[in-house]
């Protein structure tokens, strides 16, 4: 029979990871799939049109993008949120909005914040200013406008999610949503998309493994295709999400 600390701690394990199941379901009410990230101009440009040019470009986004940008920052915002550190957390919110070359990608990140916030808001789940340092109780925690990638790592952090799952879970959620609009704009079929899935998952856990060595003067991504297709977007004729 386990002690019942053990139990507790299992318990508190798994209410972590249902926490980080609700954070990553396509099914959060936050308007993630209006948003494609550059992907639909791809398409539209031919760059990505079938199942291996897909996964070559998901690949390339994930190596030189995610890897290098939004994953290490989630693991110091998630250790600036363990720490109370509301100094770290407001610079790595304005360095992150700093890497968004086109304004669609900045309102994507700024317009997904702000549901988040909303919705965390709605559940009670926002920070209080008695559980900060006295020290600190007239600086807030969450900076006003906070993007998404900064109230994901605040989020993990509350439901006891561990950096590692938490970068694991956001990585996850980025490769469910880019298949999610190549099965809408796309002639792809659910099957080739787990493929595809099938393909990456090892690429994910060797990109947080990659993500979690990085330094500081390491970081940023280095993705011109991308700023490319989503700049093109912009003026694209035909389209159907916001970016």
């Amino acid at each position: 029979m386990p002690t019942d600390s053990a139990a507790l701690a299992s318990q508190s394990g798994e209410l972590a990871l249902l926490g980080l199941m609700q954070l990553v379901s396509p099914a959060l009410p936050i308007g993630a799939f209006a948003f494609s990230q550059g992907l639909e101009s791809a398409f539209e440009l031919d760059w990505v049109r079938d199942e291996a040019s897909l996964a070559e470009w998901l690949s390339g986004v994930l190596e030189d993008g995610l890897t290098r940008c939004e994953l290490p920052v989630l693991a110091r915002l998630h250790e600036a949120f363990d720490q109370a550190d509301s100094q770290s957390i407001a610079t790595w919110d304005e360095w992150l909005a700093a890497t968004r070359e086109t304004a669609e990608l900045a309102a994507e990140d700024s317009r997904l914040g702000a549901s988040l916030k909303r919705l965390l808001g709605s559940l009670d789940l926002l920070p209080r200013e008695e559980s900060l340092p006295s020290e600190d109780l007239l600086t807030p925690l969450l900076p006003p406008q906070p993007g998404y990638v900064t109230l994901f790592a605040y989020t993990a952090h509350a439901r006891g999610v561990s950096v590692r799952q938490t970068l694991l879970g956001f990585a996850w959620a980025w490769l469910e949503n880019q298949l999610a609009v190549a099965c809408k704009a796309l002639p792809l079929g659910h099957t080739a998309a787990q493929r595809v899935i099938e393909q990456l998952r090892p690429a994910l856990v060797i990109a947080v493994d990659q993500a979690l060595t990085l330094d500081d003067d390491e970081l940023g991504p280095v993705l011109p295709g991308l700023a490319l297709a989503s700049a093109l977007h912009e003026t694209q004729y035909s389209r159907l999400f916001r970016s």
